[in-house]
């Protein structure tokens, strides 16, 4: 007999959650409990558990996010007929989402299941069991509508495809969002400077010239924890800096975020800082998940972030992280494409799963989601030697 379980904290989970989740960082229960305790005040979490008998045979995370998109269009000058489709779509889809994965980090750190224990199909329809439920007590306890449905970030080989019925069933639109950027580590690159010699010309006198530019800066002093608490204001300010020059952003992480990490996952968690000074004017962070390195939030102090190209020597110094330490992959996730691809990382395309919980908006929500994710035209990079 399959069932399923709705916990609302991560104390709550069974003791058999970590076992099945090995493999993802971002499904196990120190990770979730330090994004309980240091979430953006727009989501609220839960944790599915699928049973077979008694045994737990497969996990997701779903996530009530409370959008108010007009809020969340962070540039204030627009043409008049952006302005006209923005208002058009936060009308649409303000309100509350149900997301099944992870809001807060770009891929598909959301749902797994023992495929030996349990069918493809019977997983995904015990987890919208779940959403019905929670969107039911959503409704009966707080009197508030779910609006949209969303399975979030999947490659386009993964497996999950292949269940179209489900999809169709539940009126579940296929919809295409921006590439996740993730760069292959060369077997060869036994050191950084493997990596720059693998560069051509015109990249390897960019990397210099980014390097030279940080001038006075002191590059990639990594912080413990002591540290990420006595500068939590601080990272939290220079967060901010690049988060509110965001197009659109759905959340914002608040100031006990990173030490919460920190806290949490320890040594999986590495906050690096750059300083001129004495005084923290950049971070970058990164967490271990297995063999792939996931580069997470950063921020910087605007003054110094085109005099000093402190973005691209981020994303060099994360790069040389792990190289060093051996990953298969940096996945530096989406947003600001080209200049990642301009460091060798490809583009990965993934896809999103979404309904409107309005049968009459959900027809043409296909085409709403579009104004909400543009298509953004940027050029890749080709830094490697042919």
């Amino acid at each position: 007999m399959k069932s399923f379980q709705v916990y609302h904290s991560v104390a709550n989970l069974p003791n058999s959650w970590d076992s099945i989740v090995m493999h993802d960082i971002f499904l196990q229960s120190s990770y979730l409990k330090a994004l309980e305790e240091a979430s953006p005040n727009n989501i609220q979490f839960f944790y599915v558990g699928i049973f077979d008998e008694n045994r737990l045979v497969g996990v997701a995370i779903i996530q009530r996010v409370q959008l108010y998109l007009k809020d969340m269009f962070r540039t204030i000058n627009v043409s008049c007929l952006k302005g006209f489709f923005r208002d058009v779509v936060s009308k649409i889809l303000k309100g509350n989402i149900l997301v099944v994965g992870n809001l807060t980090h770009t891929g598909q750190h959301g749902v797994f299941f023992q495929k030996k224990n349990i069918s493809h199909t019977a997983y995904l329809n015990l987890i919208y069991e779940a959403l019905e439920a929670i969107k039911n007590n959503i409704k009966a306890n707080q009197n508030k509508t779910i609006r949209a449905v969303m399975f979030k970030d999947y490659f386009l080989d993964d497996t999950i495809h292949l269940e179209t019925d489900f999809f169709n069933n539940h009126k579940l639109h296929k919809v295409k969002v921006q590439p996740n950027m993730i760069l292959k580590l060369q077997p060869n690159w036994l050191n950084f400077n493997d990596y720059v010699s693998s560069l051509n010309k015109k990249y390897k006198r960019r990397y210099k010239t980014a390097r030279t530019k940080l001038n006075s800066i002191e590059e990639c002093s990594e912080l413990s924890l002591e540290a990420v608490k006595a500068h939590s204001k601080s990272l939290h300010v220079l967060y901010l800096n690049v988060s509110n020059n965001a197009k659109f952003n759905t959340f914002i992480l608040p100031e006990n975020h990173f030490y919460n990490l920190k806290l949490e996952l320890q040594d999986n968690f590495r906050v690096f800082g750059y300083y001129l000074n004495d005084e923290l004017i950049g971070f970058f962070t990164l967490i271990v998940n297995e063999k792939h390195l996931e580069t997470y939030f950063l921020g910087y102090d605007e003054a110094h972030q085109y005099k000093n190209q402190l973005y691209l020597n981020m994303l060099y110094s994360m790069l040389e992280f792990g190289i060093d330490n051996h990953f298969k992959t940096v996945v530096y996730a989406r947003t600001a494409m080209e200049i990642k691809s301009s460091v060798g990382a490809k583009p990965v395309p993934m896809v999103v799963y979404i309904k409107h919980t309005n049968g009459l908006i959900n027809a043409v929500l296909k085409q709403v989601f579009k104004l909400m994710n543009p298509k953004q035209n940027w050029q890749e990079r080709h830094p490697f030697i042919t």
